[in-house]
């Protein structure tokens, strides 16, 4: 039998070591990766394309915007175009409905009105006028940049109070953009989801999803050190589907939009895509964060976004109910990004289950170097996209006006699944390994796995053959590729295919190293551990093979 004083000592040693577990888990909690959600909605006051969309009707949207987040207690962004910013039914609304601790920030979509007030002259053939070279900022010189600048913030500021502190488009050219961090101290920006031809606008190679601090060459461009970058977290809008967004639209100019806006049926409106979509956003690997933007701009009109937002909306309430998200404006979301990471950080997309029941799998990766896409169909895999960064490649927009009525922003291709392929033939960096007759033929196999080490990606895959097991690892400037095996006579290797006649980037390959260039601008990925070995001068679709050295290949990507 235990003295008092001996119980006494038992249960104080019990209490102590349940603390220090429940500090733990707390602990565990806090460092677990946050999966945040900010609910964007922008605002025009006019919409010239439909003549049934009045102006009362864009107004009457936001209304129930507004309506819908009060209702279920979750806070909001509202961004306005300088148009809607100078209507005083919107200044009411803004001012005295929005739920607590929404926010009001600028849209930067310029109109009429805003060229006006600061002193230009208007190009467009209406108020808003959506071409690249009138409708954004990317068509003025950086002179007028600044000037349009100017005239929103101190009219927001005599609106609102103050100087708004996010400020989000389809994009921002790097000079407006610095400029309103370095005067106005703007907190964070919001830019579209990666897309080809879209209304006339290519985002393509960008940081996928998540977010990033721009270049200040380039504010698509992620950048790779402090001096370098605008700190400004920008992050991606639209929510794009992880796996079926990248090849819509293969082989055209224009891709389809397969995405979380409400308004799309087989994306956003779809209660099962939805569904599917917040599993992989909210449950699966993602390294550093996980992110998505809800909402959508008042031009789609409340009756088309309606059942959309009405599935998306109620789920939310409950996930953040539950803790599984953070439902915050774009400013709250920039100020935990600063707070957190000095540089551009790694994050990770992994969805593998496809919801069109196809066996479809797909991981995404970023660091501030690079971005790789990996796409299993099936039995079958391949690296369906990898794009290099560097902040020294500059805009076009830069230091000059757009003159297009389209835009278009890229990186630095390596692999490139959409743009060097047709609907017959998809371009990518597939595994062979030797069979039996001594032929190379492309590898089969089973189920990925994917797991977290750090700050580093995971993802093994096993063989169908030669009892072997592909393991990737990704790193923040390298990617190691190690495909061990039982059998002592197991070879293998990586090669890259293309659409013959793609605009491939390419100008020389060497066993170490394979140099590029894009509009004048060189860059390069390092072999470190195996060789490349250059394919061109055969007939068909091969460009390059990398053979590894103890079967393990090491890819720099640092440029």
């Amino acid at each position: 039998m235990k003295s008092g004083r001996n119980i006494f000592k038992y249960v104080l040693t019990l209490f102590v070591c349940l603390g220090i577990v429940s500090c733990q888990t707390e602990n565990t909690e806090k460092e677990a990766a946050p999966r945040i959600v900010n609910i964007i909605n922008f605002i025009r006051q006019t919409e010239p394309r439909i003549e049934e969309i009045t102006d009362e009707v864009l107004y009457q949207t936001v209304v129930e915007q507004v309506k819908q987040l009060n209702r279920h207690q979750l806070k909001g962004t509202f961004l306005l175009q300088y148009d809607a910013l100078i209507n005083p039914k919107y200044q009411d609304l803004l001012k005295n409905e929005l739920y607590p601790g929404s926010e009001v920030g600028g849209w930067w979509e310029i109109t009429q009105p805003h060229v006006e007030a600061a002193g230009l002259k208007w190009r467009g053939r209406y108020p808003w006028d959506w071409h690249a070279d009138v409708g954004f900022a990317t068509g003025y010189t950086p002179e007028e940049r600044e000037k349009l600048v100017d005239v929103y913030m101190e009219k927001f500021k005599s609106v609102f109070g103050k100087y708004p502190t996010a400020i989000g488009s389809w994009f921002i050219d790097a000079h407006t953009l610095g400029y309103m961090y370095d005067k106005y101290h703007i907190v964070a920006s919001c830019n579209c989801k990666d897309q080809v031809g879209t209304d006339g606008y290519t985002l393509w190679g960008g940081y996928w999803n998540q977010a990033y601090y721009p270049s200040r060459q380039n504010a698509y461009m992620p950048a790779q050190t402090v001096k370098g970058q605008i700190p400004v977290p920008i992050f991606r809008m639209l929510g794009s589907d992880p796996i079926y967004q990248y090849d819509s639209g293969l082989g055209g100019s224009t891709q389809s939009v397969v995405s979380l806006e409400p308004v799309y049926k087989e994306g956003g409106g779809s209660r099962t895509w939805v569904e599917w979509f917040f599993k992989s956003m909210f449950e699966e690997p993602c390294l550093s964060f996980a992110y998505t933007q809800v909402g959508q701009e008042n031009s789609f009109t409340w009756d088309a976004m309606k059942q959309g937002l009405e599935i998306q909306i109620p789920l939310l309430e409950t996930l953040q109910k539950e803790k599984k998200i953070r439902v915050e404006t774009l400013t709250e979301a920039g100020e935990w990004f600063k707070e957190q990471f000095t540089v551009t950080p790694s994050t990770a997309v992994t969805t593998l289950v496809d919801n069109r029941g196809n066996d479809r799998k797909t991981v995404w990766y970023n660091s501030r170097f690079y971005r790789t896409n990996l796409l299993w169909e099936g039995s079958s895999f391949r690296f369906r996209d990898i794009h290099l960064f560097d902040e020294a490649y500059a805009s076009d927009y830069l230091s000059q006006a757009g003159t297009s009525n389209q835009c278009v922003y890229t990186t630095l291709p390596f692999v490139d699944g959409c743009l060097w392929s047709s609907v017959e033939q998809l371009a990518g960096l597939r595994l062979n390994y030797k069979d039996a007759s001594g032929e190379m033929i492309e590898a089969k196999g089973g189920i990925p796995t994917v797991e977290e080490k750090g700050q580093e990606l995971r993802v093994k895959w096993p063989l169908e053959s030669k009892k072997a097991v592909l393991q990737i690892t990704f790193k923040e400037d390298c990617m190691e590729l190690l495909c061990d095996s039982k059998e002592k006579d197991f070879v293998w290797d990586l090669e890259l295919t293309a659409l013959p006649g793609a605009p491939l980037p390419f100008t020389t390959i060497t066993d170490k190293k394979v140099s590029a260039s894009q509009k004048d601008f060189n860059y390069q990925v390092s072999c470190k551990t195996g060789r490349f070995v250059d394919l061109r001068k055969e007939a068909g679709s091969s460009v390059f093979k990398i053979e590894p050295a103890h079967n393990k290949i090491v890819l720099l990507f640092k440029n």
